[in-house]
């Protein structure tokens, strides 16, 4: 949601470099909030306030949820994941992406969602350098707990409001994720305030005003994908007792995710939310570069054509963060397998 994807390197002055024949941004990769954005304390703090919430998601993760979720919690991490790499244009030269965290509550929970979050979060950030290391915590937060928390108060309160049936579960869709699109941009803007980046006079209206018309395509997603799997697998929505249920929905969110990294090459070059708001405000040289490459900017390394590199990346991004959700879903079968043994 708030990440800098695809920028605009010849708008920014930033030179390029080549990789397997293709032009690469040499200056700060696509990213969320990167490093240099954040004061040092405010990101240690906002990192202990991550591992915390993080840790106590994974322990009722691995109590509470229904095994046969576990690959559920897999493809929808990578569904996410390939979901973020599609940025749509929004207005005055600006684009927005899927964050999920809407989507991932009403199917997983608040506490399977905040970790499926956090497997893409993290992925991101480590594999594709997308977000600073000392900036994870406060990327986390953002996008994993305040994302997810108000995506389920939104949710909870909405359902209740408008009814059980199809309408109602898509109308609480569509304002839970545009709520939680909303409040996280406005959590950014403070943790740029109290870091001094930038004042909270300016900072606040700025990413508030651009991540509420964001916030309208993350409400539609997330109603049109609710509203689907509602049509396609009602009972997903209130209980998992049919596991052929969930596998098809395992299979259909896969085949989805492929499909989205297939099609990633066809985002919108425009800034995101962030990136504009840095701009405009003057703290966009601030960003650090990452101190190491694997798969900076999406684009695999060693293959000449972009768009052939975009979608490799996206495929290798797509089975790790599958891989890293089911592994964390599945921790208490695999702890209970070990007592066994």
């Amino acid at each position: 949601m708030f990440a800098l994807d695809r920028m605009g390197n010849e708008a920014m002055g930033w030179a390029t470099r080549q990789v397997g024949g293709a032009a690469v941004a040499s200056g700060p990769p696509a990213m969320h909030i990167p490093d240099g954005f954040l004061s040092t304390g405010v990101s240690l703090v906002l990192w202990a306030v991550a591992v915390l919430a993080i840790g106590v998601a994974l322990a009722q993760v691995n109590r509470e949820l229904d095994e046969r979720k576990v690959p559920l919690m897999g493809v929808m991490a990578a569904a996410i994941f390939a979901g973020q790499m599609l940025n749509f244009s929004v207005t005055g030269g600006t684009s927005g992406h899927l964050l999920g965290s809407a989507i991932a509550t009403a199917l997983l929970g608040p506490w399977g969602a905040i970790v499926v979050m956090t497997c893409v979060v993290g992925t991101q950030a480590i594999l594709f350098q997308d977000g600073g290391l000392l900036a994870l915590g406060a990327n986390l937060v953002n996008m994993a707990v305040i994302g997810v928390a108000v995506a389920y108060a939104v949710f909870v309160v909405s359902r209740r409001l408008a009814g059980r049936g199809r309408f109602g579960l898509m109308l609480s869709g569509l304002v839970a994720g545009w709520t939680s699109i909303l409040v996280s941009a406005l959590a950014c803007a403070l943790q740029l305030a109290l870091s001094g980046t930038s004042p909270a006079n300016l900072a606040i209206p700025a990413m508030g005003g651009i991540h509420a018309l964001i916030g309208i395509g993350e409400g539609i997603i997330t109603a049109a994908a609710l509203g689907l799997v509602y049509t396609a697998r009602r009972d997903v929505l209130e209980r998992a007792e049919d596991t052929a249920s969930v596998r098809g929905l395992v299979v259909g969110g896969l085949a989805l995710a492929v499909l989205l990294a297939v099609l990633s090459p066809l985002a919108s070059t425009h800034p995101d939310g962030l990136e504009w708001v840095a701009e405009e405000q003057g703290f966009l040289g601030a960003a650090l570069d990452a101190p190491f490459r694997l798969i900076t900017d999406y684009v695999f390394p060693g293959i000449a054509d972009e768009k052939t590199a975009t979608v490799v990346a996206g495929i290798v991004g797509i089975a790790v963060v599958m891989l890293a959700g089911w592994l964390a879903g599945g921790a208490r079968r695999r702890r209970e397998s070990g007592r066994s043994a």
